[in-house]
């Protein structure tokens, strides 16, 4: 929608300024004037308003968090790479596409967490 009322814009504007000079040639008329500088004004109007929209969309960014509620008594134990065996730190695991991913910063290595059954 953004980019058809670009075009819109930059066809009234074309059309105004064609309607601005014609009203200054010899058979040129006011009328012509008046009407190229609608032209224009409902041109810059309507950036104005697209670009307006276009911030405002900006500003509404969604965060969302992830809480995890574990039942009963839950151990926690070190999380170790499986590629070296270095200590990762809560920094190092990500969402991606719903899945927890891990990212060794010791050897760059990118797992998904998998949880084994308890039993």
């Amino acid at each position: 929608m953004k980019i058809i009322s670009y075009i819109a814009s930059a066809i009234l504007i074309g059309f105004g300024v064609l309607f601005i000079l014609s009203a200054f040639s010899p058979q040129g008329q006011i009328g012509n004037l008046l009407v190229g500088i609608v032209l224009v004004i409902i041109a810059f109007v309507i950036i104005y308003f697209v670009t307006k929209k276009a911030k405002e969309a900006e500003k509404n960014i969604t965060n969302v968090s992830l809480n995890i509620d574990l039942p009963g008594n839950v151990a926690l134990e070190s999380l170790k790479c499986q590629s070296c065996g270095g200590a990762l730190t809560s920094d190092a695991i990500t969402m991606v596409n719903g899945a927890p991913m891990v990212t060794c910063p010791f050897c760059n290595s990118t797992y998904q967490i998998t949880e084994e059954p308890k039993w």
